[in-house]
């Protein structure tokens, strides 16, 4: 039978974390109804190899090409092989396996018009307590306003990377220069807001990471702050001034 929902989760050098997450999606109450893909993104360790002894679809670049460039493959994936929803996770185990239920259950439950979008928040009342350093505290202060002044919309988590899309979110994603392939965060929520695309946030169930490197680890957040302040920017320029991005939309389905 036919499974209508995707779990992908990028993945590099994760393989002393990847295994027990993947365990635990395999406990989890959507065990027998979603397929798990993991994109291995040239990992030089055994990530792909706990993939696929876990009975994993798994994707494997030849080169390394970055977080935003592995949701993307998912994203096509997922059109190909026909899925409805997808969910996307993280392979170090920050995001627990209760989430992916979550999720789904706001993607697919309820009446009226459904979010294309659901974001788990780390910062929603309801959210368990997670530590965040105080740069990236301060990093999430101009992404909230220029969200807030852009869209006229609250997200008190402009970065998570645990969400859930229907498919007219990701069929538009998987679209040729519909999606950053570097840093996929604010930016992306901010342009499919203006775009009319329908975005829930929730709270959410996650972690510190216990092993490994986070890509936004040092001083990367600053960085990662004034590189993200003008992409939202720009995202704005082009949608409202020049009305781009708007290719596609047609093409994705309404559910």
């Amino acid at each position: 039978m036919r499974r209508s929902l995707l779990i992908i989760i990028p993945a590099y050098n994760e393989e002393k974390n990847i295994g027990a997450f993947l365990d635990s999606l395999g406990r989890s109450e959507l065990a027998d109804r979603a397929d798990l893909l993991v994109v291995d993104d040239a990992s030089t360790d055994r990530t792909a190899q706990i993939a696929r002894e876990r009975g994993c679809a798994v994707v494997t670049n030849v080169y390394n090409l970055g977080y935003g460039s592995g949701l993307q493959i998912g994203y096509k994936y997922a059109v190909k092989r026909g899925y409805d929803y997808v969910i996307q996770m993280d392979a170090d185990g920050q995001h627990d396996a209760c989430n992916a239920e979550l999720l789904y259950r706001q993607l697919v439950e309820g009446e009226g018009e459904r979010p294309d979008i659901v974001l788990g928040s780390r910062f929603l009342e309801g959210s368990v307590s997670y530590p965040v350093s105080l740069l990236k505290r301060i990093a999430y202060v101009p992404f909230r306003l220029l969200i807030r002044l852009g869209s006229g919309k609250k997200i008190m988590d402009p970065t998570t990377g645990l969400q859930g899309l229907n498919r007219r979110a990701f069929s538009y994603y998987a679209g040729y220069n519909h999606f950053d392939d570097r840093y996929p965060d604010a930016n992306m929520l901010m342009q499919m807001m203006l775009l009319g695309f329908r975005v829930k946030e929730i709270p959410a169930v996650m972690y510190p990471r216990l092993e490994g490197v986070s890509m936004h680890s040092g001083l990367k957040p600053v960085v990662y702050m004034f590189r993200m302040v003008f992409s939202m920017a720009a995202v704005w320029v082009r949608i409202r001034l020049f009305h781009m991005d708007q290719g596609g939309l047609d093409e994705a389905p309404v559910l």
